[in-house]
């Protein structure tokens, strides 16, 4: 079956917003990404929202050990430019990035400004799994009391996310990709912290 870029990216798009209003709620793209044919060699869950959110009108950052492979790619299929990571609109750090690119990618995300929070950063991150890992705790709006989720190698990153978002409504949304065509969105208005185990 050959990916639809109408019909796949919009199912796509209306799973991610359901996941970005419900944070914590996973959702799958296994269907959009069986279809997926970038042949990029990372998650096609990951392929599938680059083909979602990717144009002409939007820049994107890749972080990964095959950077400059992936950047064409990107940029063969959706047309968007690539950018530096403190100018990205998105910024995808993939599977096999360092933990130095991954803290540099986070840190140098722009978080928007007071009069234009948009033009901030949405960061796509590639994990094991958003099923198993670290417990959290996710309180805010779209949450009714707390929610639980695991994350993999989410110590990675969450500390210097939560450092980005601590001046609402400035701060970077991420979507999270696993290798089971998972996905899981954390809303910069999503207050995160470790659970501690009694």
């Amino acid at each position: 079956m050959t990916f639809n870029l109408v019909h796949d990216v919009q199912t796509a798009y209306r799973k991610v917003i359901d996941s970005m209003s419900r944070p914590g709620k996973i959702t799958n793209l296994q269907e959009e990404a069986s279809k997926a044919d970038f042949h990029t060699g990372y998650y096609p869950s990951t392929e599938v929202l680059a083909l979602m959110l990717l144009d002409t009108e939007v820049t994107f950052k890749v972080f990964s050990a095959h950077e400059d492979h992936v950047t064409g790619l990107l940029n063969q299929f959706t047309y968007a430019k690539a950018g530096e990571a403190d100018q990205a609109d998105f910024i995808f750090l993939l599977k096999d990035c360092s933990q130095q690119q991954l803290e540099k990618a986070i840190m140098s995300a722009k978080i928007g400004s007071l009069t234009n929070p948009h033009e901030s950063a949405t960061i796509i991150i590639e994990t094991e799994s958003v099923r198993m890992g670290t417990d959290l705790v996710l309180t805010g709006p779209g949450i009714e009391t707390g929610h639980m989720v695991s994350i993999s190698n989410v110590d990675a990153w969450l500390e210097i996310r939560n450092e980005k978002n601590k001046e609402f409504p400035l701060g970077i949304d991420i979507i999270i990709t696993d290798a089971n065509h998972s996905i899981l969105c954390l809303p910069r208005t999503t207050q995160i912290r470790k659970r501690v185990k009694e």
